[in-house]
Order: C-alpha cells, then sequence, then structure tokens
C-alpha cells in the first residue's frame, strides 16, 4: 500500500540530557564547536575498577523537573528518558490538546541496553546486607530495561502504543524507526529514544567483558576511532528523545517538520565479528537508501558508528565504500561521539538528533579528538565544515552484531 504523503513520519521535537548538554541548544553548541567533555569516571563505587574515562551527565537535577513519586521508583536511565521526553514535547509544542484521539493516539518507544543496574544494585546490596523487608517494592521494575518506555507513558498519560526495542546498541535506531512504521501505520505521535546509565559499579562490571572496551587512562586518548592509535570505545550516559508524528498533522497544527524518517534497515552478523560487519552493514544502508527512494550519491553526510576498534572502523570505512560506491570515500563522515562518549543504545539517538540540529543549521559537527585518520574516509575533524545538507545517513553496530541504518531528509525537502 502507498504512503499517503501526510502520513510521513516526522521528527517535530528533540530532548537531550548528555554529557555536554542537557537541552538541545547546549548539546549542539558543544558538537558544534567540537568539544570534548569525556573525563575520569567519578561515580561511587567506580574507582578501584579498570575503566577510567567516559562520559558522565554532571548538570543534571532530576528533582528539578521530575516528581518525587517517580523518582523513588525509577533508576537513573529513567530519570534522563522523563527529562528527554519533557523537552522534546515542548520543543514540539505538542500537548493531548493538539491530537484528536489522545491520549490513545499517542505512544512511547525506548530501547536500552542495561536498564537500571545502580537501582538494582543498591536493592540488592539491602537483601545481602540486610534482609528482604530491606527490599523496595519497585526493585522488580526500576531495573528493567522496558522500565522507561513504561514510566514515561504513565507520567505522561500516553496510552497509545508503547514498546520496547531490545537489539543491542543499534536498538537506538531500531526504536526510531519502529515509531515511524508506526505513524505511518495511522498512529499520530509515538515519542521515541533512548537512555542509558551504566556508569554505577556493576553495570560497569559488565561491561569489562568487552574486549572493545578502552582501558586508556588519559581521556584525550581513549577513544580515537579511524586511526592507528584506536583502543576501543569510552562508555556514556544519558541519551536522547524525539517527538516523530505524521507530517501532514504536524502542519496542520503549525509544528515545524524538522526532519523525515525517510528509511531505515537493520541487519545481524554476530557478536565482535567486525569483519563480517562490513557486509551487514552495507546491506543495511542500501537497504535503507532503498526503502527512501535515495540514491547514494545523494547523502550529504554520514554520523559513523566509529567504534574504535581498528578491525571494527575498517569493516564501516569498507561498508561506505561496498553501499555508496566511489560516493563512499567522498562523503563528508562525522563521529561527535568521540567527544561525549558512546552511550549503548542512546548513542545512535544522540547522533540521529545531532544530524536533524545539522541539517537545520547547515554544519557538519567535527570528531574530537581525533587528528590523523587512516582510513580512506572524508572524516570531518578540527572545526565544523559548512555544506548544504539534505539527506544524512546515521550508522549503528552492536556489541552484540546488529548492524542498523537510517535514512533522514531534512524538513524542507518534499
Amino acid at each position: 500500500m502507498s504512503e499517503p504523503q501526510d502520513r510521513r513520519a516526522a521528527v517535530t521535537g528533540i530532548g537531550v540530557v548528555a554529557p555536554n548538554g542537557t537541552n538541545p541548544d547546549t548539546f549542539w553548541k558543544a558538537i558544534r564547536e567540537g568539544l570534548s567533555v569525556l573525563d575520569r569516571v567519578t561515580r561511587e563505587g567506580c574507582e578501584h575498577l579498570p575503566l577510567k574515562v567516559a562520559g558522565e551527565v554532571r548538570a543534571f537535577d532530576p528533582a528539578a523537573t521530575i516528581e518525587e513519586r517517580f523518582l523513588v521508583q525509577t533508576d537513573r536511565f529513567t530519570h534522563y528518558a522523563m527529562a528527554a521526553a519533557d523537552l522534546a514535547l515542548d520543543d514540539a509544542r505538542l500537548g493531548l490538546a493538539d491530537t484528536p484521539d489522545a491520549p490513545y493516539s499517542i505512544g512511547v518507544v525506548t530501547a536500552a541496553g542495561s536498564g537500571g543496574g545502580e537501582f538494582g544494585q543498591r536493592e540488592l546490596q539491602r537483601l545481602w546486607g540486610k534482609g528482604s523487608r530491606f527490599v523496595g517494592p519497585y526493585q522488580s521494575i526500576a531495573w528493567f530495561y522496558a522500565a522507561s518506555t513504561g514510566q514515561v507513558s504513565i507520567r505522561r498519560g500516553f496510552k497509545g502504543p508503547c514498546s520496547v526495542v531490545a537489539s543491542d546498541e543499534a536498538g537506538g535506531l531500531d526504536a526510531l524507526a519502529h515509531a515511524a512504521r508506526a505513524v505511518r501505520r495511522g498512529t499520530d505521535v509515538i515519542v521515541a529514544g533512548s537512555t542509558e546509565a551504566p556508569l554505577a559499579p556493576y553495570s560497569v562490571v559488565c561491561q569489562l567483558g568487552y574486549d572493545e572496551l578502552s582501558r586508556e587512562t588519559d581521556p584525550t586518548r581513549a577513544y580515537r576511532p579511524f586511526t592507528d592509535a584506536a583502543c576501543g570505545f569510552v562508555p556514556a550516559e544519558g541519551g536522547a528523545m524525539l517527538v516523530v508524528e505524521a507530517a501532514g498533522a504536524a502542519r496542520e497544527r503549525g509544528a515545524e517538520v524538522r526532519a523525515v524518517v525517510a528509511g531505515h534497515a537493520a541487519t545481524f552478523t554476530g557478536a565482535s565479528r567486525w569483519a563480517q560487519s562490513r557486509e551487514g552493514l552495507a546491506q543495511a544502508i542500501r537497504q535503507a537508501l532503498r526503502e527512501a527512494g535515495c540514491a547514494p550519491e545523494e547523502v550529504d553526510v554520514v554520523f559513523a558508528d566509529a567504534l574504535g576498534v581498528p578491525e571494527a572502523d575498517r569493516a564501516e570505512a569498507l561498508a561506505l565504500a561496498d553501499a555508496l560506491g566511489g560516493h563512499g570515500t567522498r562523503v563528508p563522515v562525522t563521529a561527535p561521539k568521540t567527544g561525549i562518549g558512546r552511550g549503548y543504545c542512546a548513542a545512535p539517538v544522540l547522533d540521529t538528533a545531532a544530524a536533524v540540529l545539522a541539517m537545520e543549521h547547515g554544519l557538519i559537527p567535527p570528531t574530537p579528538n581525533v587528528i590523523d585518520v587512516c582510513h580512506d574516509l572524508d572524516l570531518v575533524t578540527g572545526r565544523a565544515r559548512a555544506a548544504e545538507l539534505r539527506t544524512a545517513l546515521v550508522l549503528s553496530r552492536g556489541l552484540m552484531g546488529s548492524n542498523s541504518a537510517l535514512v533522514l531528509r531534512h524538513g524542507a525537502v518534499q
């Protein structure tokens, strides 16, 4: 069935809670300037662990925006989600009165990798240290990776289709694609995205099993993809939520269509099989472009997965060449995440927010801390590059083998 023009999935609101900014304006300013906020890990209980550098969200007070009754029953990763959802809805100027079938026409889709590790660890310590009577009733839900979808929908009174995507780090892009398809099928609005809070002792210990995790102690050298000095990735907390709605309905209520989710595809190539990810990622790119009706040479910028592992970086560069042909070595590529860290499922959603902002401002943000590129890529480094951006390609791969590609069109592109 053909897609009516007014059912295109439009991004109308952006909410960000990230290490480099707790709203879209401060986030964009930081990535535009190529600022790096990677620093030593300061979370309590993590001091003795081998992970020394990360992207922490420090300028965030959840009590300033979230009601106490929600704070006590949720983990930090859900605090980020609720705050980012509020920002996105305010940015979209969207209220229940703007949707004729509300609250049943508004849904929520999120993705998460580890869930509420800090909350879960605290309650388990009480269990073993004091006994079962000291474990709170919310232990059963706060740690669960689905908690953010549930709490955002309950808090805001949204009763439309709600879901959780579990597909590795690439789940952030898959959640946005799920939202776009729900809108095209008839749902008015989906609040979609991902937030993570992996910087708690138990969560960090779980991550130490990843060979791809950087153990570098110098924040300026800890995360340098596409270089000879690549030594793994640096984790981060925070994330972003987007408002995705039907383009026609958005215009009818006077909202700005900031971008359109035009195409998406996902593949799977297996855990840490980075050489094989070349083929899987290239196939995802081709299929996403096909769904978007976009030729390879129409891609104006690529927001790279940028794992920081030599074999994985090489595979990504080759996948771009495979999928985009000669354009794959000429198209500008960027990875702002090297300045804030790789926030698992949240990383590609932050990249998507950055891509929308980049298209609006006509600027490709640089890749912080990266200078000497050792792959055949036009990687933007040093300072932002002015460019007319009509189509952006966002890429993501997961440590367990998921690959995902998302095509965004500028809101002015018909």
